[in-house]
């Protein structure tokens, strides 16, 4: 879907930091829940939403239940996912389930496009989501670069080392961000180094449905582009998210 460039300014351009995140085993939780989950997809809507609000993020798509946000500022991005990863491991989630949603967060110069943003450094955003746990905040080298001398409150990183993530030509140096209200302890991140038979899981809803999704960053989901379309006040996303 095209911006109206009547209705809403443009997006960002030159350095911004993507963010994508999803639920890990939507599909388990939809089959034990029904359509109880329905209302848990909206509730992580909601969370999400807040946290991207609170740190000035665009909410570029979402898919089923799947966010792609930009921050004008690295700092702010880190600070919303943590946000984010507080308000879900706190919630009080029926039937006594956790939502555990991974994150993967790349500063890069995509380009702007009426549908979103377009270049390698979407794709490369998305993967390292893929690479994370639920739960789990993962950035690349070039996030860590902009915040280490300007860190969030009660954030720190932990390096994880390089990976090889699919599509990618070159291994990628990976960081966690860490903060003491969330679990830290994880296993190796998701990649072709740790994967058996070097094949990846499931990554991000965005990724992966056709070859051009590597460049493009149009998922074809919901769109709430623009300052205007910042996350706040609209329903959630209908359910589909992945495993």
């Amino acid at each position: 879907m095209a911006i109206d460039q009547q209705t809403h300014p443009a997006l960002p351009a030159g350095t911004v930091t993507l963010v994508f995140t999803d639920i890990e085993g939507s599909t388990t939780l939809l089959q034990r829940l029904g359509d109880g989950y329905q209302q848990v997809l909206q509730d992580h809507h909601h969370l999400v939403r807040e946290a991207i609000r609170l740190g000035g993020g665009y909410e570029i798509q979402t898919a089923g239940d799947a966010f792609f946000v930009v921050f004008e500022r690295a700092r702010d991005a880190v600070t919303s996912a943590v946000a984010a990863q507080q308000a879900l491991l706190q919630h009080p989630w029926p039937e006594g389930i956790s939502v555990h949603v991974r994150m993967g967060l790349h500063t890069g110069e995509p380009t702007p496009s009426p549908d979103g943003y377009v270049g390698l450094d979407v794709n490369r955003a998305a993967r390292i989501s893929g690479a994370a746990w639920g739960g789990q905040i993962v950035v690349s080298r070039t996030t860590r670069a902009l915040i280490e001398h300007d860190m969030p409150d009660g954030v720190s990183l932990r390096d994880l080392g390089y990976h090889r993530l699919k599509d990618l030509e070159h291994p990628e140096h990976l960081y966690q961000a860490l903060h003491p209200i969330l679990p830290a302890q994880f296993p190796p991140v998701r990649s072709l180094d740790t994967l058996p038979n070097n094949l990846p899981r499931r990554l991000s809803s965005f990724i992966g449905r056709e070859q051009d999704r590597r460049v493009s960053g149009r998922p074809g989901g919901h769109r709430r582009p623009g300052r205007t379309g910042r996350a706040g006040g609209a329903h959630a996303g209908s359910s589909g998210g992945g495993a």
